[in-house]
């Protein structure tokens, strides 16, 4: 696929006629940062090849069970990703969407299953933001003792990459003393503390409502969300049943569409943001109400 590919021009000729964008990702928006792919047991182990040798998958690792048995191994991880997040730069993929957003008559939000905080830290300003996921830079008890969050800023982790163990001390929750977890939906996870997904969630919906009650023309666009773990692809399948929302799809191994009006790029995000970008640029196209 290249930039000649009729894809992109209806790409652009979606956005250029959209009132809201609404931007849903998943694993994918964060390759083109650097950021390691956890997709299948061998790009887990790539980016973790001392839980190779143990044979520690990711879905054993990423468990409040791990956190249980083995505290330096669950936050060896958690605290490496922290660390990882907070000094990775989020390609200029980030700055596109939020300029797109801004020439949306009535806003633009985002729906993302990603924990990294790419989002808030690119200086994007959605209307809403929901982390379906949770976010690793908030913490709460392991326990969840009082049902509290709080940020995880005063965390700094030092972690032996070679072993995947913290080597400093966890940090511990402020109210009973147990160990702390960051604030993420895990596997086999009871005790994930959903207080301020769900207070994003509220958020998301008044801003939908709004655009149902407006008839506002609303752009999906999906980018790097597959079917392995499909949080995002189902809320969006729903949000379309909802509200007949235009699709572009951005997935490198997975971009097939359903419906015939929407479009299926089969490019990793950064690139096929750019041409998108390129398109919309040189189209000509108008949007009322657009700055």
């Amino acid at each position: 696929m290249n930039d000649l590919d009729p894809a992109y021009q209806r790409a652009a000729q979606l956005l250029a006629g959209a009132d809201a964008l609404l931007v849903a990702a998943g694993a994918g928006m964060g390759v083109d940062s650097g950021l390691p792919d956890f997709r299948g047991p061998e790009g887990f182990w790539r980016a973790y090849p001392a839980l190779r040798r143990a044979r520690l998958d990711f879905y054993s690792v990423a468990s409040p069970a791990t956190f249980e048995r083995d505290p330096a191994l669950a936050w060896g991880f958690y605290g490496h990703r922290l660390a990882l997040y907070r000094r990775t730069p989020p390609h200029p993929g980030f700055a596109l969407l939020d300029r797109w957003g801004a020439r949306m008559r009535a806003g633009w939000s985002v729906f993302t299953s990603n924990v990294d905080g790419h989002f808030q830290q690119a200086g994007c300003r959605p209307a809403a933001l929901l982390e379906c996921h949770g976010s690793i830079h908030h913490l709460q008890c392991l326990h969840d003792c009082r049902g509290a969050i709080w940020p995880a800023d005063a965390v700094q982790p030092e972690v032996d990459e070679a072993h995947c163990r913290l080597l400093n001390a966890p940090p511990r929750c402020p109210h009973c003393g147990a160990l702390a977890r960051p604030n993420i939906l895990m596997f086999g996870d009871g005790d994930w503390n959903p207080g301020r997904e769900q207070a994003q969630a509220t958020a998301l919906q008044d801003w939908l409502a709004g655009l149902r009650q407006a008839r506002a023309r609303l752009v999906v666009v999906e980018i790097g969300a597959g079917t392995a773990v499909p949080s995002v692809r189902h809320f969006v399948q729903q949000l379309q049943r909802g509200m007949a929302a235009r699709l572009v799809r951005i997935n490198p191994r997975e971009p097939a569409v359903d419906a015939a009006g929407d479009v299926a790029l089969a490019q990793p995000a950064l690139a096929a943001l750019q041409a998108i970008d390129r398109h919309w640029a040189a189209g000509g196209f108008t949007q009322e109400g657009s700055a």
